[in-house]
């Protein structure tokens, strides 16, 4: 397989020393194929899954292409969740740090507005954002988009799931006709094509290996009857023992309903739904993520924009009818090189789901039997980590630092046993290792974090 450095793009000595800084080495597949065409202003058609590589390529073409000294909206990505919002903003401020005094916002709903007036009293250059939040933002004139370079459009198939056509459409007659626009997105139905023909100017069309590398991730099929699906469920878990897994429902109200039967069932099992409010979205998904949950229940719409690392196990509690996106799903596990395992339930009744998955991968796949699953006596799957709640964040100017500094500084908490930190605007998440929970959760809530004193829970 050939490599394509960094090094060999046309891009300015700094930001490619923040590249090598940042240990970017070699280019992924996606960001070998798009980011030639994006340096020279072509509008791009990338059909690319999550965890390909290409905030940094588009990320990289909008750095690339800014003005420093000019503070008006030069570049503008739209994304369907707030999640994925955020990410693209962090990964672009880490790319951005070669060209001082960048400003990149970040613009959601489910976040109060006053902030975000403030925020663009002084034009930033970059503004990251989801549609609604944007249009309300461009109906009220506090953002301004005429001098607009760059539009992307970052996992365009989930947000025409998510109703945003008609938002995006009229996000895009707002802006200059004259500019370069990229769009990205993990499956590519009709709607996708006509979005591009609407849109676009003679896009490059980059289609990267979207199938999974069969060596990486191992796919098992289990045939089942009618009314034994939670039954079935529960065998995988006691079988495989994963200390992670995702586990895929086709609609929300079944991920409630099966998040409560789990939870009865002793597992700590958390459902994600479009009808939780933000707040309450990021604690499901801090927790998960910062392995103080094990399993997390989730419809496609809702887990779009997750990025876990090192997630050993997605079950499909259902079949999608649509091969594509059983691809989508499964893609979560075995990445960065580790080994994943992708497990399937269907009914008899199913089979045509599981031949159109056989077509589609161009392979037949494994089924089994759940008699072949070993059932545990006194099993208990928990989690190995423990969420501590903070109530004070990033308006109370609290670092991870200083969390980790009162957990440890004049105690006898190894920081090894200390996990992952999570600060939100009012509110801070650290995980502990289970066996020192206590321990941790007393140390907080009788000391100080920087100096003051913060009312703390546990989840």
């Amino acid at each position: 397989m050939t490599t394509t450095a960094f090094s060999s793009l046309t891009l300015t000595p700094e930001l490619l020393a923040n590249l090598q800084s940042l240990e970017y080495k070699v280019m992924t597949p996606i960001q070998a194929q798009s980011l030639p065409a994006i340096l020279k202003g072509k509008d791009v058609q990338a059909q690319a899954k999550t965890g390909s590589g290409k905030t940094a390529a588009f990320g990289i073409g909008l750095l690339h292409k800014l003005d420093a000294q000019t503070y008006l909206t030069q570049s503008l990505v739209l994304c369907p969740t707030r999640e994925l919002a955020d990410q693209v903003s962090k990964e672009i401020r880490r790319l951005a740090r070669a060209i001082p005094n960048t400003k990149i916002l970040t613009l959601c709903g489910g976040t109060p507005i006053g902030p975000q007036l403030a925020s663009l009293e002084h034009h930033p250059h970059i503004v990251v954002g989801t549609p609604g939040r944007i249009l309300k933002h461009l109906k009220k004139g506090s953002l301004k988009l005429d001098s607009l370079k760059i539009l992307v459009l970052d996992e365009a198939d989930r947000m025409l799931d998510m109703g945003f056509h008609e938002d995006i459409m009229l996000i895009i007659d707002r802006t200059p006709r004259q500019r370069q626009t990229l769009l990205f997105s993990a499956t590519y139905p009709d709607e996708i094509k006509g979005i591009s023909d609407a849109i676009q100017n003679d896009p490059v069309d980059i289609h990267v290996e979207s199938l999974h590398d069969n060596r990486k991730i191992q796919q098992v099929f289990y045939e089942i009857q009618k009314g034994e699906r939670t039954k079935a469920l529960v065998a995988l878990l006691h079988h495989y023992r994963p200390e992670s897994s995702v586990v895929f429902c086709n609609r929300r109200q079944q991920c409630n309903e099966l998040a409560e039967e789990l939870w009865r069932q002793g597992f700590h099992a958390l459902a994600l739904n479009g009808d939780l409010e933000q707040k309450d979205r990021d604690k499901v998904l801090v927790q998960f993520s910062n392995k103080s949950s094990s399993i997390l229940i989730a419809t496609d719409v809702a887990a779009r924009g997750l990025d876990i690392k090192d997630l050993p196990v997605v079950i499909n509690f259902e079949l999608s009818p649509d091969p594509e996106i059983h691809i989508h799903r499964i893609g979560r596990t075995g990445r960065a090189g580790n080994k994943g395992l992708a497990l399937s339930l269907f009914m008899a009744s199913e089979a045509p789901k599981v031949n159109a998955i056989e077509e589609y991968q161009d392979r037949p796949v494994r089924i089994d039997t759940t008699s072949s699953l070993k059932m545990r006596e006194n099993f208990k799957l928990s989690p190995p980590m423990v969420t501590l709640c903070i109530n004070g964040g990033r308006k109370d100017k609290v670092r991870a630092g200083d969390i980790l500094g009162a957990l440890t500084a004049n105690t006898n908490l190894p920081g090894k046993q200390i996990g992952k930190i999570d600060i939100f605007d009012n509110l801070a998440y650290v995980a502990v290792e289970r066996p020192i929970a206590k321990q941790a959760l007393r140390i907080l809530s009788e000391g100080k974090i920087k100096g003051r004193k913060f009312r703390i829970r546990k989840l």
